[in-house]
């Protein structure tokens, strides 16, 4: 069975994750265009650094080719928002990057974009599940790649100085050029090492990168930038004395970020400092929108600047669309993904860890600075993470506990609110939170709680694990 979640379908290799099962999906993107008749614009191929990958995009383009819809191939490993800036300046209506992003080493999968390049709604990868369902290996048609190429079905690509060129023209160079910063860059094995370096070494910034080989084991870690799998890094920026420490997931959609004492600033917190910085020293204006299980600090840095903050479920087509709708001037999420007005639709953690970049040289303040004043201003937001693996009979049980009896533990806090549009958000009294939901992207059941405390929130969090059973 292929099933698109949150960040589109990711399958183990070997497993589901074959040749058999990518094909399918490719012609049901192009019998999905035909009958839309949007053929003409063709289709935009990418792919990361993981196993099977520059396969995998090689057999979509040829799927594609064999339903006369002209690819236009990038024919080199590539950060997803790359391959979104592509899609969003060539105007086409589709495009496919082949990655599984952060998960782990054994997984590949894919990703639809639609025009605009935003990731594709909910009802858009339904209908690819229901032309799936339909379709028999006889249905499908394949033109061989070199082949295919010869008769102009497909043309190979570079986009990669465009990208950049758009980032550059994104971000305050003169601020940057002024500071001569000293920064660590960690791509994890991933795709980021290229962007990020042309992207801070234009602004004149001295770049030094670790893990930048190909490796397709990640290295043996998860390829998710977190406090734990970015430790060297944290270590290293410490040691030589380093302005800032970046990290990127798999496919460069994600950031996590390392200040200059070694400490790892939270994706919550690096929405709040941009978010805040924004507002208070660019002067910009305009609400933010998050996901379900991203901080409220959000909320508070909005109300004191007379702005709105936006809550949407998990999946960063929920943002885009949020964003189109309010004119939001940022959108993001606790996991490491954010964008702002004007850019691609989709996560980019490229251009995030650049307006960082700029964030310290136009302040005069280091992260850790930054924080404080926002800290010292808004009071303490602190957020536990859990993840517990389930079997499918746990997913029933819990599911049936939750979602059909809606039995939820008692809780010391007083409840004000109880939300089911994502999972279960519990909202206290006190402004704290809650939420207990199933990934999107693998066999997890994910426990956040956001307090004013640690203790507060750890004793929060103990209680649904152990109502949960989990």
């Amino acid at each position: 069975m292929i099933a698109f979640g949150t960040g589109g379908w990711r399958a183990i290799i070997g497993d589901e994750f074959i040749k058999s099962n990518i094909i399918l999906v490719a012609q049901a993107v192009a019998q999905m265009m035909k009958e839309d008749a949007v053929t003409d614009q063709g289709l935009v191929i990418g792919y990361d650094r993981r196993f099977l990958s520059v396969k995998a995009a090689k057999w979509i383009s040829e799927v594609a080719a064999g339903n006369g819809i002209p690819v236009q191939f990038i024919n080199k490993m590539a950060p997803t928002p790359l391959i979104m800036h592509y899609i969003k300046t060539y105007r086409s209506h589709y495009g496919i990057a082949v990655t599984a992003s952060h998960n782990p080493a054994e997984y590949n999968g894919i990703k639809i974009f639609t025009k605009g390049g935003r990731d594709a709604a909910e009802d858009i990868t339904q209908r690819v599940e229901c032309i799936i369902a339909s379709l028999t290996s006889q249905d499908i048609q394949t033109i061989e790649y070199d082949e295919a190429k010869a008769q102009g079905l497909i043309e190979e690509i570079n986009p990669f100085n465009d990208y950049i060129d758009t980032l550059l023209k994104l971000l305050d160079r003169e601020a940057i050029r002024k500071k001569d910063l000293k920064i660590l860059v960690d791509p994890m094995f991933g795709v980021s090492k290229n962007a990020l370096q042309a992207l801070l070494i234009s602004c004149r910034c001295e770049v030094d990168v670790i893990h930048e080989r190909h490796d397709t084991t990640f290295g043996g870690r998860l390829p998710s930038p977190s406090a734990n799998t970015l430790m060297r890094l944290a270590n290293m920026v410490v040691e030589k004395e380093y302005d800032i420490g970046i990290g990127t997931d798999g496919d460069a959609d994600r950031l996590g970020i390392i200040d200059e004492k070694g400490a790892f600033i939270h994706p919550n917190d690096i929405m709040a400092l941009l978010y805040y910085y924004l507002l208070k020293y660019k002067g910009w204006r305009g609400p933010v929108v998050r996901n379900i299980a991203t901080t409220h600090l959000l909320d508070a840095i909005a109300e004191r600047f007379g702005e709105v903050c936006y809550e949407v479920p998990v999946g960063f087509k929920h943002i885009s669309a949020k964003m189109d709708e309010t004119n939001a001037l940022i959108g993001g999420e606790s996991s490491g993904g954010l964008t702002i007005r004007g850019h691609i639709k989709g996560k980019d953690g490229i251009f995030a860890a650049g307006l960082l970049v700029e964030m310290i040289c136009v302040t005069g303040k280091h992260l850790a600075e930054m924080l404080d004043e926002i800290h010292q201003e808004f009071g303490k937001f602190v957020m536990l993470e859990f993840d517990r693996r389930f079997s499918q009979a746990e997913k029933m049980r819990v599911t049936h506990l939750l979602f059909e009896e809606k039995q939820l533990p008692v809780f010391d806090t007083r409840v004000s609110r109880i939300s089911y549009e994502d999972g279960v958000k519990v909202y206290f009294e006190n402004g704290g939170w809650i939420i207990a939901r199933f990934s999107g992207t693998e066999p997890l059941i994910r426990i956040f709680a956001e307090m004013s405390t640690r203790e507060e929130a750890q004793k929060t969090s103990q209680k649904m694990l152990t109502f949960l059973e989990v």
